[in-house]
């Protein structure tokens, strides 16, 4: 047994009671609601498809249970991090752009520290062990991939402008890539808060990490490459009809 501090989403549930694990945080739910209500507002109806995906995402990602998962598996955690910045940040960026004019470099630059920081083990004991920390740490996550999908996405995308957003894309695939290596390859347990919770589902530590690893670069990795892909190859497509 391990003496970390309790985090944010737990307890760790246990395999037979998941579907208890539900986050009802009077302050997160009114929150959401709150964020909800003013999105659905600022946003143009053809938008609101966008808007409800990324809600959803963000409801499953500290609502669902998967929120409680993450104290019990790193691998979990993984997850979690992709849901926020493959899923409810570009989905959030279609709906209403945040920033679309600031350089991706410096929003690239802003999401690709916050992941690192976040697999740090020494910054990753302070975020569990501190509310404040663990929320401004995903707030870190969240807003510079908001604002780097909201420059990647925007319309109006030319053959220079493809090549462009195609290098951006293979440069987040790529930390997610480095990520995933590093977990997937480490000789040891980094995150000693899962051991116990690992076990519990059934997983020795080490291996619930190589599995964090794997869902970085499976569901991380390949999803983006294969977008960066695209956009070259419509990038190509129209400077060749020019």
């Amino acid at each position: 047994m391990n003496d970390a501090p309790m985090p944010y989403c737990g307890p760790a549930p246990e395999p037979g009671q998941l579907w208890r694990a539900w986050n009802f945080d009077p302050v997160l739910l009114t929150g959401l609601v709150v964020f909800a209500i003013l999105l659905w507002f600022r946003i143009e109806r053809q938008g609101r498809a966008g808007a409800a995906l990324g809600l959803m995402a963000l409801v499953v990602a500290f609502v669902s249970p998967l929120c409680a998962m993450t104290v019990a598996l790193f691998s979990a955690r993984a997850a979690h991090h992709l849901l926020l910045t493959t899923v409810a940040a570009p989905a959030l960026a279609v709906a209403l752009p945040l920033l679309p004019r600031l350089p991706a470099t410096l929003s690239l630059s802003a999401v690709s520290a916050a992941i690192i920081a976040w697999h740090l083990p020494s910054v990753y004991w302070a975020i569990w062990s501190s509310d404040t920390l663990y929320w401004v740490m995903q707030a870190a996550m969240l807003v510079p991939a908001w604002i780097f999908w909201s420059a990647i996405l925007a319309p109006g995308i030319t053959a220079d402008s493809a090549l462009r957003r195609a290098l951006f894309v293979g440069g987040l695939a790529g930390i997610m890539g480095l990520v995933g290596a590093a977990l997937t390859f480490a000789p040891g347990v980094l995150y000693i808060q899962h051991i116990d919770g690992a076990a519990r589902w059934g997983l020795p530590a080490l291996a619930d990490q190589q599995l964090a690893g794997l869902i970085m670069w499976v569901p991380g990795f390949l999803p983006l490459a294969a977008l960066a892909f695209l956009m070259l190859r419509r990038g190509w497509q129209q400077g060749f009809a020019a």
